[in-house]
């Protein structure tokens, strides 16, 4: 068997609420995870590299803080994600959770290629191998990318723009892919864990990387069936349909006067208006009459 040298894996957002898409037990399946991970690094004994966005917000509490103690697996090296930032500024990293856990010695910060960052000469890790890596958090895409008028780097032309790198680990995106060229590699893990409804079809998994090769094995991390639901979307989607089905049915075809009163009779006269409503429009157009006249 292979030497596994790092298990490469990112944006886990952690967090205590549960995703509105989301009908399982999201916490307890969201540890189960996290332990997933833990026992492959200490069934390889390796460095974990995560790149960012440890948290789903700046601020855990006490109990998430607590859980990450408990479940964070060891010889754990990561950077800022903006998630993990106050306001995504590096500025105020001393406020948020993931340097406590920095300052507790649970795990690493790596310097100078986290959100907002551009990496530096200081960026280079080996991490007892002979290759030369970069764990940073910033969008990229490997086919198409996701932004209409933004610029956001290919995969491969980070490969090519950063050739002192052999191995690069991308967070961010959450999506799942494997970049190579000319023996480089550029690997973007995906999320930990599937928070919105269009990840209802995602397979969260994290890599194994041999250095020797310099290639990577994916590990598929246990799921729960028919735990994302887009039900909410539907709702949603549902709701617009009628409101958009009532304006479409509006008879607009009249001409409007001055008079609101009268442009109110006319309206009544060409659609179907419940008595109900009528009395709460009448019963507000009084009131503000009334507060007209006050004022006058």
């Amino acid at each position: 068997m292979k030497k596994v040298d790092c298990i490469l894996t990112s944006d886990w957002h952690l967090r205590e609420d549960t995703p509105i898409c989301r009908t399982d037990n999201f916490w307890g399946n969201q540890w189960e995870k996290v332990s997933f991970v833990c026992k492959l690094q200490r069934k390889y004994n390796c460095p974990v590299l995560h790149a960012g966005d440890l948290y789903h917000h700046w601020k855990p509490s006490p109990y998430l803080l607590s859980m990450t103690l408990q479940h964070l697996p060891k010889d754990f090296h990561t950077v800022y994600g903006q998630h993990d930032l106050p306001q995504h500024s590096l500025e105020l990293t001393e406020k948020c959770g993931t340097n406590v856990l920095a300052n507790a010695k649970v795990l690493n910060i790596l310097p100078n290629a986290s959100w907002g960052q551009t990496p530096d000469e200081f960026c280079q890790y080996s991490f007892h191998t002979n290759h030369t890596i970069l764990v940073w958090h910033t969008q990229v895409y490997k086919n198409k990318s996701p932004y209409i008028g933004k610029s956001v780097n290919s995969a491969k032309a980070l490969l090519k723009k950063y050739p002192q790198y052999d191995l690069i680990v991308m967070g961010d995106n959450h999506q799942t892919f494997v970049e190579e060229y000319k023996g480089r590699l550029l690997v973007n893990p995906g999320s930990l864990t599937r928070q919105t409804a269009d990840q209802i079809d995602y397979k969260p998994c994290v890599f194994l990387w041999y250095a020797e090769t310099n290639t990577v094995k994916q590990v598929f991390l246990p799921i729960e069936e028919n735990a994302v639901s887009r039900t909410h979307l539907d709702k949603i989607e549902e709701r617009d349909n009628r409101i958009n089905a009532f304006i479409a049915g509006l008879d607009t075809t009249f001409e409007m006067g001055i008079s609101f009163e009268s442009n109110l009779e006319k309206f009544y006269e060409n659609n179907i208006v419940d008595e109900e409503v009528k009395c709460i429009i009448k019963k507000c157009t009084t009131n503000e009459t009334s507060k007209t006249q006050e004022n006058e």
